[in-house]
């Protein structure tokens, strides 16, 4: 990373929400296509997307890190984004702010998405299991 003044550290850390703002839309987008793809039994696609989405959970991933590296540095090991965000002058606090709270709604609903795609391929995976080697037990005695 080398030595940054602070406020480089600060403008690539913004930088970086921003990047993970555009990068969240990408990736809802791929996740809603994932779950049309799954509910209409696409393998093919469903690959396709996952090759599409692994880089830009990485890259997220990649910039989380470096985000948590700046913000230790500018204000220490115990130091949160509320930390940084509480440390800049009222303008910039109010935009970095609101970005920031709606990165964060943009990752729960991401994390929400995903949870359903794999809930559903979950699901019908299990179906599938069923059809294929039938039930275990199905004509046990109760």
């Amino acid at each position: 990373m080398g030595r940054l003044t602070r406020d480089q550290a600060l403008a690539r850390l913004l930088d970086g929400i921003q990047a993970d703002l555009a990068a969240c839309a990408t990736i809802r987008d791929l996740l809603e296509r994932q779950f049309q793809a799954a509910l209409r039994h696409r393998g093919a696609e469903l690959g396709e997307l996952a090759e599409q989405l692994m880089p830009q959970l990485d890259a997220m991933e990649q910039r989380r890190q470096l985000r948590v590296q700046l913000v230790r540095a500018l204000h220490g090991l115990d130091a949160t984004m509320d930390t940084l965000l509480s440390s800049l002058p009222a303008d910039q606090r109010s935009r970095a702010g609101a970005d920031w709270a709606r990165l964060e709604q943009l990752v729960r609903d991401c994390k929400q998405a995903t949870a359903r795609n794999g809930s559903l391929m979950a699901d019908q995976y299990s179906v599938m299991q069923r059809v294929l080697h039938g039930e275990d037990q199905l004509y046990a005695p109760r």
